[in-house]
This record gives C-alpha cells, sequence and structure tokens, in this order.
C-alpha cells in the first residue's frame, strides 16, 4: 500500500451549494479560503441547507478575483454577485448559534428564490471578527470557524468510502450503491489507508499544515442526496444506522481543527502524529 496522500481537496464557496474541486487550498484559521464563507437564509434569518432545499445540490458558485461569486444552475440564466460591502447586516440562525452576516444585493435573493421556490436572501460572511466559535468540548479558546456546521475542515478517506460501499451492497438497498464521495462533503480525502483508519487519529500533519482530529461528524439526510439529480434516497443513513451508530449519531468522517496556516495541494503526505 502506497503512504497516506492528499488524494482531493473540495470548496463550499456558497454553504451546501456543489463543490468544487482545487488542486491547492490556503488552510486558514476557521477553515480553507473561500470555503463556506456565503450562505442562504429564509425570511426568518435560519439558515437553509440541502436539509430543507435538495436542488441547492445543483447550484454551482465560482469565487470571482475581489471576492465575488458566479451563479449557475440547469435551466437558469448566470448571475454575477458581488461580495458586499459594509452595510446592512442581520443576525443569522446557523443550527444553534447565531452568526453575524452581510447581506447580497436583491438581485441574488430573487435568482436563489426562483431557482428555489421559496423565499431565501443571499448572505456572507464579512470580518474574521464575526466567525463563530468552535464547540468548547472540542475546541481551544479562540478557535473559530466560519459557516460550516461545526468545525473548519471536515477529512474523509477512500478506503473507508470503500468499506462502506461494499456494506451497502450487502444490504437492503443494493442499488443506491455505490456512492461518491461528493455525498459527504467534504474539504480533504485521503487516499492510502486502512478502512476506518481515521477512526484513531488525533493529530496528522498536511503538507505544511497540521491539524487536530478532534470529533466524528454525524451524518444527516443531505448523505442521501444525490449531488448531480437531487434525488433522495436511503443509503448511506440505512447502512451507517447499522454498522456506524453512536448513540443517535451516524458516523462517517473526521472533524479537524488546523493548528497553524499554510497551503495544501493534491498529492501532498498525510502523515499520522498521534
Amino acid at each position: 500500500m502506497l503512504p497516506p496522500a492528499l488524494s482531493a481537496v473540495y470548496i463550499h464557496p456558497v454553504k451546501s451549494l456543489a463543490a468544487r474541486a482545487a488542486g491547492e487550498a490556503v488552510v486558514e484559521p476557521w477553515g480553507l479560503d473561500g470555503d463556506r464563507r456565503w450562505m442562504l437564509i429564509d425570511h426568518e434569518d435560519r439558515v437553509v441547507t440541502q436539509r430543507q432545499q435538495p436542488r441547492m445540490a445543483q447550484v454551482s458558485a465560482e469565487l470571482l478575483p475581489g471576492g465575488g461569486l458566479a451563479l449557475s444552475a440547469p435551466g437558469s440564466p448566470s448571475l454575477t454577485v458581488e461580495e458586499p460591502g459594509p452595510g446592512r447586516t442581520v443576525v443569522a440562525e446557523l443550527h444553534r448559534s447565531e452568526v453575524e452576516v452581510a447581506v447580497a444585493a436583491e438581485a441574488a435573493h430573487a435568482w436563489f428564490s426562483t431557482r428555489l421556490g421559496a423565499e431565501v436572501r443571499l448572505v456572507h460572511l464579512d470580518a474574521p471578527s464575526h466567525r463563530r466559535p468552535v464547540d468548547p468540548e472540542f475546541g481551544r479558546p479562540g478557535e473559530t470557524v466560519s459557516l460550516a456546521d461545526g468545525f473548519p475542515l471536515l477529512l474523509t478517506a477512500s478506503a473507508s468510502l470503500d468499506a462502506l460501499n461494499s456494506l451497502v451492497a450487502q444490504g437492503d438497498h443494493p442499488d443506491e450503491g455505490p456512492l461518491p464521495m461528493n455525498r459527504f462533503r467534504p474539504n480533504v480525502v485521503v487516499d492510502g489507508t486502512a478502512p476506518w483508519a481515521e477512526d484513531g487519529w488525533k493529530r496528522i500533519g498536511i503538507g505544511e499544515v497540521t491539524f487536530r482530529v478532534v470529533k466524528p461528524c454525524g451524518r444527516c439526510v443531505v448523505t442521501t442526496t444525490d449531488q448531480r439529480t437531487a434525488d433522495r434516497g436511503r443509503e448511506p443513513l440505512h447502512t451507517l444506522a447499522r454498522h456506524r451508530r453512536d448513540g443517535k449519531r451516524l458516523l462517517f468522517g473526521q472533524n479537524m481543527i488546523p493548528e497553524g496556516t499554510g497551503v495544501i495541494r493534491v498529492g501532498d503526505p498525510v502523515r499520522v502524529l498521534g
């Protein structure tokens, strides 16, 4: 077996929209540069994700120089959105926390609302001072996260997905497999490990950056959403419930917190440090 290495890097410019593969990424204290700095909120200023709107998977956002976005979706005209300047902000509810965000232009709200058939607004996390604290049970004082669910980065392993797909093939819904990695929406994917080896990691190095591996990722209905068609099935949650359950949590992947900053690149060695 080849030594562990970084096989893929993904950035999600807008939370819960399509992922974008990258050859390299800058690691900031709160996550990868450009990852989940934008999100959608509803009329009550609550986050909107694929949990409520699976068709978000079919919408793509490309980061533009200067911080704006280029939005595209099947059957919709493309739209360029500028990064909001200093001005109107709202306090949005993101799961069990609150975060101050800047409101994008009305054209962006109308574009998404038409696409999704629901009233939504596009907002942007514009200032480092607006980052949310990481759960103190797992984070250290001063550690923050952008608009990801709870932690700066999510890691998955190719060997673990292969093992999960083998279990799906032997289970009640084999026609739903094999599942691609994009169902799990990771930031970094590692090749060259044994299945589930990441369960035992506490600290790793990728290229020039070290990370604490702090908590297995509990999975939700988003993983059952085909990221190409937006159709939903029963897998992988059905199989995870049988084989990867911890209480009410169904586990796949590991949440990580950077211990520093730097650049990670596809092909970088992955070193298990503890």
